[in-house]
């Protein structure tokens, strides 16, 4: 399990935003959240206070220490006790509440990290659970560039010198975002959706044949740059003759589905010849796949005109 795993690390990336403080000694800050089930789907990572389903971080805000309150004395031991028995990794109290007594004395004995915010335990979980499943999803690093165009991501692959990092500069010439060059990486956050982030070596960085490497911030300032975004459409740019281009459906276009991680991503294959504008090609592609996910179908509206016409002809 890598060290991004661990509460330090949770601490060092949501301490700020959440405002987190330890509470008690630091000694469980080497500490691993592990995911509790072996596809890391993100399950019973976090949540209220739950020892049934026992959650690996466990929020307590104002309505669970008041149950603890209510608890007789041996009812309440044994409750505490079950808490810090090993399937909690951190303890997050929520809404400033005073950390009871008990809860600090086992968590100084288990070295089970406890940390106090003035968030409201509903926020808390949401902020928690996001970090941890994108922490603990199924990853995998594709080749191409990664783009944010007209809000929609895509992913332009295609053989290697085939125009993508080219097509990628122009996009970002005309206002669209670069997320990743080269080797994004996409994470499997829900069961539909694949989200695409860059490696931090690579962050910011554009390769163009001739250029060599580009600083895209540097260039055109930090609204080029899109730090994540879920995956939509795939654009596979590829070289064809004119038999090749004149065997494509002239009114779906190259259209094909591929399967990532599970999850079916829409791809479509742009031919690559002197004289086309990919980048407005790129942008037009985008612009259809939207109106598709609203269910206007142009080449269906098409075919309809035409059989009316037909039938009326």
């Amino acid at each position: 399990m890598s060290a991004e795993a661990s509460v330090g690390a949770l601490f060092d990336a949501l301490g700020g935003k959440l405002g987190l403080r330890w509470v008690g000694s630091q000694r469980g800050k080497s500490r691993v959240i592990s995911s509790p089930d072996p596809v890391g789907s993100g399950a019973a990572l976090v949540g209220h206070l739950n020892l049934i389903h026992p959650n690996r971080v466990q929020v307590l805000g104002g309505t669970e220490i008041a149950y603890l309150d209510r608890l007789g004395e041996n009812s309440r031991r044994d409750l505490v006790r079950q808490l810090f028995d090993g399937t909690t990794d951190l303890i997050v109290i929520a809404e400033n509440q005073p950390v009871p007594d008990d809860i600090k004395r086992h968590s100084e004995a288990s070295s089970t990290p406890v940390f106090l915010s003035d968030r409201s335990s509903l926020q808390l979980v949401n902020h928690l659970q996001y970090y941890l499943t994108n922490l603990f999803a199924e990853k995998i690093t594709l080749h191409g560039v990664f783009m944010e165009v007209f809000s929609l991501g895509m992913l332009i692959t295609g053989d290697p010198s085939v125009g993508k990092s080219e097509l990628a500069l122009e996009l970002v010439a005309r206002g669209h975002r670069l997320v990743a060059d080269d080797a994004p990486v996409f994470a499997r956050t829900a069961p539909d959706v694949l989200n695409g982030r860059c490696p931090e070596v690579l962050r910011d960085f554009l390769e163009v044949r001739g250029l060599g490497i580009l600083n895209v911030r540097a260039m055109f300032g930090d609204s080029a740059i899109k730090q994540a975004r879920n995956l939509r459409l795939i654009l596979k740019l590829e070289r064809m003759t004119e038999e090749q281009m004149h065997r494509i459906d002239r009114l779906h276009g190259a259209r094909a589905t591929r399967t990532i991680l599970g999850v079916e991503i829409p791809e479509i294959t742009l031919p690559v010849a002197p004289g086309r504008n990919l980048a407005v090609l790129a942008e037009a592609a985008a612009r259809n796949h939207t109106l598709l996910l609203k269910g206007f179908d142009s080449a269906k509206l098409f075919m309809e005109r035409q059989a009316r016409f037909m039938e009326n002809s």
